[in-house]
């Protein structure tokens, strides 16, 4: 008579639960590039203006135009790059909690986009740069929501750190606006500190999934 087949224990069922929701697959490296590159660009760009502040930095208004034309040509590059890698490489959707995650930093994208429009018409029409300069600090506030959602899905701490962070850089930007150069120290801080560190140590991790 044949052996009764063995119930499926409950570490087999956990197992399989595991392995839905964390995927499988080399993990993704766009974000990580592109706020790795994104801060220290536009990191770079601040420091610049700061320079003209000073008056270490005399160039001429059109040399201005190409340098700034040339650190968003290369944030673009830096992601594009980034996602043919990605296509390239054969990354998979990545673990549900990363899926999470991507789809609500995109969503902050796409308000980012939005409030482009907002501030820049509203200071162009009433002719007020200050008005745009509340556009850096809602990016900063929706960035911080956006690590919120991170550490609950991850638990990481310095996403929590990164999130504290963007809560007090928005609120220091939306007080500065009148105050161009404490203004721009905050900023440079802010996108060396809450982009490019925490696009290095994305990027590192995913390195270090893939290694593994």
């Amino acid at each position: 008579m044949p052996a009764a087949p063995r119930p499926p224990s409950i570490e087999a069922d956990l197992a399989f639960l595991r392995s839905i929701v964390e995927g499988g697959g080399k993990p993704s490296i766009t974000m990580a590039i592109a706020y790795l590159a994104g801060g220290l660009l536009y990191g770079l760009q601040c420091l610049f203006h700061i320079g003209q502040i000073i008056g270490v930095v005399n160039w001429p208004g059109l040399a201005n135009l190409a340098f700034i034309l040339a650190i968003n040509l290369a944030v673009c590059a830096a992601i594009v790059w980034a996602v043919i890698r990605d296509k390239s490489d054969g990354v998979s959707r990545g673990p549900l909690a990363s899926r999470v995650l991507n789809a609500g930093f995109s969503s902050a994208g796409m308000v980012n986009l939005a409030m482009v429009i907002i501030f820049g018409v509203g200071a162009a029409r009433d002719g007020d740069f200050a008005i745009w300069l509340y556009y850096p600090a809602v990016v900063f506030g929706l960035q911080a929501a956006a690590w919120v959602v991170a550490w609950v899905l991850k638990k990481k701490v310095w996403m929590l750190a990164t999130a504290v962070g963007g809560w007090l850089t928005a609120v220091a930007l939306g007080l500065l606006v009148r105050q161009s150069e404490f203004y721009l120290y905050v900023c440079t801080a802010a996108l060396f500190l809450l982009f490019a560190l925490p696009g290095w140590i994305m990027l590192r991790e995913a390195r270090a999934s893939q290694a593994g």
